[in-house]
């Protein structure tokens, strides 16, 4: 009597055991899929997130490898959040991650719109106004490729609808606004709404403190608005 060996094979992720070949290379476990999709962006984000996470938070001194992110309870909930933080395009995405992970906010609250605005909230109360002035002059010089124009116009040409986004997004810092003369006038033409919608970034009272705490920092702000015709 001949007994034949029947060939069998084996999925690398899940065990499950095939006796053709190509039913293995058609076979999707959930393992196997969160591996195919180890270099999209949002995984990418999400795993990054995860390994900052365990460093800072939990003091692993061991870095995280893909396959023990792979095999996580969290892995959907952190490869969501990679899905918002590439969606929402944040400044300085790793500073947002290292904030977001120190944060002490529950990882199923980290997609909340209002938790990036505290993230960009904090950043324009403590950057330097070297860094702020930096990103808001960029940002405008970007507008004004796209719209050609010249940057220093921004605030007269600049849509309102825009223009409250991009100040609500962190994009153009109140050091420019409040203090210069196209600035207060492009908030003069905002409607009730669009105020409100920036209140907690432009703030009178907060800024009004800040300059003058701040002396030198406002005088550097005021050379470059009038050198640059604002």
């Amino acid at each position: 009597m001949i007994i034949e060996r029947v060939t069998t094979y084996t999925c690398e992720y899940c065990s499950t055991k095939f006796t053709k070949e190509k039913t293995l290379i058609v076979h999707i476990c959930e393992q196997k899929r969160r591996h195919i999709a180890k270099s999209e962006k949002h995984v990418v984000i999400g795993f990054d997130a995860f390994s900052r996470f365990y460093q800072f938070v939990q003091k692993n001194k061991e870095t995280k490898t893909y396959d023990e992110f792979a095999k996580s309870p969290y892995y959907n909930a952190f490869v969501k959040f990679g899905s918002f933080v590439s969606n929402i395009n944040p400044l300085y995405p790793d500073k947002f991650l290292d904030w977001t992970v120190k944060s002490g906010v529950k990882l199923d609250h980290w997609c909340r719109p209002e938790l990036y605005e505290k993230y960009v909230l904090h950043l324009i109360h403590t950057e330097s106004v070297e860094t702020a002035l930096e990103r808001s002059i960029t940002h405008m010089k970007k507008w004004a490729e796209d719209n050609n124009s010249v940057w220093h116009h921004y605030f007269k040409y600049v849509s309102t609808n825009r223009a409250a986004f991009d100040i609500q997004d962190g994009k153009i810092s109140p050091w420019l606004i409040l203090n210069s003369n196209s600035g207060k006038e492009m908030l003069a033409n905002f409607r009730d709404d669009q105020l409100n919608s920036i209140s907690n970034i432009i703030d009178p009272n907060v800024w009004r403190k800040k300059f003058k705490q701040q002396r030198a920092d406002l005088e550097f702000v005021k050379n470059v608005v009038k050198e640059s015709t604002l």
